[in-house]
């Protein structure tokens, strides 16, 4: 495998393919355990089906203090109904098995830490799970798990955001593999009425410093808003809305949701309308 190929990671790989396919990928989100273990596998793969490039999967923890309410109440209930770290590596491992799309796991530090960081690494890997996301991790105080992800090959997705200097970024970016997590807005996760009109300009300061894609999340939350995202953003990552239509309309929901998404980054953004 070139040298390239190593550094996009599974996640790039696969928003690279959907950009030779001339779009922009599509990022989906969703936590482990919500409502119930199997539902939220069953969510996951509609999600899949709907056509997301990559999934992001929860892992619940009991300070989610990135995440807005709707992704705080959805960990809180599956935390409630029991669920454990082996509880998502068995979930990654059922999806893995389904599709070939790539499992990212996103996840604050502490529950890796006290899983074992290079134990988490391996169990990880051997279920089919391509890498993490690690909001709270910045690469400066990540050796550990930099040492653990390029052991067992997986993906190491950093976040930047419109606060980051420019030498923080270019360090974040040269620690990543699979992509870049660009943070659109200041604050917790959540839906929005409109993109932040910080992006793109954080996304340009971004891919100045790297070749992997940049992926950019919080607040989109329909096929529309994917669509402008889309037209500045290598990956358009959807996370709350996400949530809400699996709270909804279950698994159906999910796919209804995640089909008109994938719509959206495949078209050009609609005009305002008239006023």
């Amino acid at each position: 495998m070139s040298d390239e190929l190593v550094a996009l990671g599974n996640a790039g790989r696969a928003i690279r393919k959907a950009q030779d396919a001339g779009r922009t990928g599509l990022v989906g989100y969703l936590p482990a355990g919500y409502p119930t273990i199997d539902l939220a596998v069953d969510a996951v793969k509609a999600m899949i089906d709907g056509g997301v490039d990559v999934v992001e999967l929860g892992l619940p923890y009991s300070d989610p203090v990135m995440d807005g309410v709707t992704i705080q109440r959805a960990a809180e209930a599956a935390l409630s109904a029991g669920l454990r770290t082996r509880d998502v590596l068995a979930t990654v491992e059922k999806l893995a098995a389904y599709s070939d799309v790539p499992v990212l796991v996103m996840t604050y530090w502490n529950p890796i830490e006290r899983y074992g960081v290079d134990r988490f690494a391996a169990d990880f890997a051997a279920a089919g799970g391509a890498g993490l996301i690690t909001p709270d991790l910045i690469p400066d105080e990540g050796a550990e798990w930099i040492a653990a992800a390029d052991k067992h090959e997986l993906d190491k997705v950093f976040l930047v955001s419109p606060s980051s200097t420019d030498a923080r970024i270019a360090m974040t970016t040269a620690n990543c593999r699979g992509f870049v997590y660009a943070t659109a807005v200041m604050g917790v996760t959540g839906t929005r009425d409109q993109a932040s009109d910080l992006a793109a300009p954080l996304v340009a300061r971004t891919k100045a410093t790297t070749a992997i894609p940049v992926g950019v999340g919080l607040g989109v939350s329909d096929g529309d808003q994917a669509a402008e995202v889309a037209t500045y953003a290598d990956a358009v990552i959807v996370g709350s809305a996400l949530v809400k239509a699996l709270t909804a309309g279950g698994p159906a929901g999910v796919r209804e949701l995640t089909e008109s998404l994938a719509a959206g980054v495949r078209r050009e953004p609609t005009a305002p309308a008239a006023r």
